[in-house]
């Protein structure tokens, strides 16, 4: 007997989302279907309300999702990432991707940037192709997405967030290479920002100087493990005391997209520093960096978007040692039903806060 969903399209900007009851189509080879339990609106999600990046529409937005496995195709045994068997009942999370190992440019390191990508929350509604976001009652899970089971006590709203920023966040741990001992900066206390707070803290580091220009996130990301605050739109970097007598930082990591703060950041890296750029996801002007000075001192600048499998896992195994440990159940500031969603966009909007929910149990 089909099962009957529903989804709430998005068309163009700032234009109310309509919600839209389909029949959730038969399973193909591979294929899992969940029911969405919590999704959360991420930062992309709202560039994309508020017309600063582009999605082919109409799309079903949401990517940032956890849910329960009720239907497996009866001809495909899967299992979870772990080797664990999947099953109906199963709480998962997942890749924001499905990439196709068979194809010509697949690279196991960056499988995000594969061809042909199916890209959870950011695919066109099609006669064939429904149920891809999570601005819905039900999602189905292509082939080749990466997949773990989740234990039952982790609550819903921060297992939704694993799959986007904080894997993002363990990528950006990755490619800045070893944090044991080393001082690190971090700009931009967002979700991204404070995750990667709790992951240098875990990992060792000496120091962990964050900058923002919110007051309230600079406070909170003391409580997610950073040693110092500061509020860049008052005071500069190069002013930081601790900053004037060091020779200089070993690990910089970008979550701002600011063109300022990268440049300030790469001014503050000693001989041998590392550079990551993670939230530089939209146009804006280009950097004005020394290039004398980054032979000099023997700098590397990596980027990264999105993540690759180790990051995702990396990034549930820390969920699930740490949830505790640091305030996460803090950062969904407010939930909504997933009726009210035109509701929950226009709070997160004009409130900014880390992040909204998407509650499928409020009624």
């Amino acid at each position: 007997m089909a099962i009957q969903g529903k989804f709430f399209v998005f068309e163009k900007p700032h234009q109310l989302l309509q919600t839209v009851s389909s029949k959730i189509p038969s399973l193909e080879d591979g294929e899992i279907l969940v029911q969405i339990n919590y999704a959360t609106l991420c930062g992309s999600d709202l560039h994309t309300f508020c017309g600063i990046r582009q999605e082919p529409c109409p799309t079903i937005l949401g990517h940032e999702i956890v849910g329960t496995i009720i239907e497996l195709n009866a001809n495909s045994l899967l299992n979870d990432a772990t080797g664990k068997q999947l099953n109906i009942g199963d709480t998962i999370t997942w890749t924001v991707f499905a990439s196709d190992p068979q194809t010509a440019v697949y690279n196991p390191d960056t499988p995000q940037k594969n061809d042909y990508l199916y890209k959870y929350g950011h695919r066109q509604i099609t006669e064939q192709d429904t149920f891809h976001g999570g601005l819905a009652s039900h999602i189905i899970l292509r082939r080749h997405t990466y997949i773990r089971i989740l234990p039952k006590e982790l609550p819903a709203p921060i297992a939704a967030t694993i799959n986007c920023a904080i894997a993002t966040a363990a990528g950006a741990i990755r490619l800045a290479g070893t944090i044991m001992g080393k001082k690190v900066l971090i700009s931009g206390m967002g979700l991204l920002g404070l995750v990667c707070t709790a992951m240098c803290k875990e990992s060792g580091a000496s120091q962990i100087v964050v900058t923002d220009i919110d007051d309230t996130r600079l406070a909170l990301a003391k409580r997610f493990g950073a040693s110092e605050i500061l509020n860049s739109r008052v005071t500069k970097l190069c002013e930081l005391d601790s900053l004037k007598t060091a020779n200089g930082l070993d690990r910089f990591i970008d979550m701002s997209g600011s063109p300022d703060a990268m440049e300030d950041g790469i001014e503050q890296l000693g001989v041998n520093g590392v550079a990551v750029f993670i939230g530089a996801v939209f146009k804006q002007r280009k950097l004005e960096i020394d290039a004398e000075q980054m032979i000099r001192r023997i700098l590397t600048i990596k980027g990264l978007h999105n993540y690759n499998y180790q990051d995702f896992s990396t990034a549930v195994d820390f969920i699930i040692a740490n949830w505790k440990k640091y305030p996460f159940s803090d950062l969904v500031e407010k939930e909504f039903s997933l009726e009210q969603v035109n509701e929950a966009f226009d709070y997160a909007v004009v409130n900014k806060p880390i992040r909204v929910g998407i509650n499928m149990d409020l009624r």
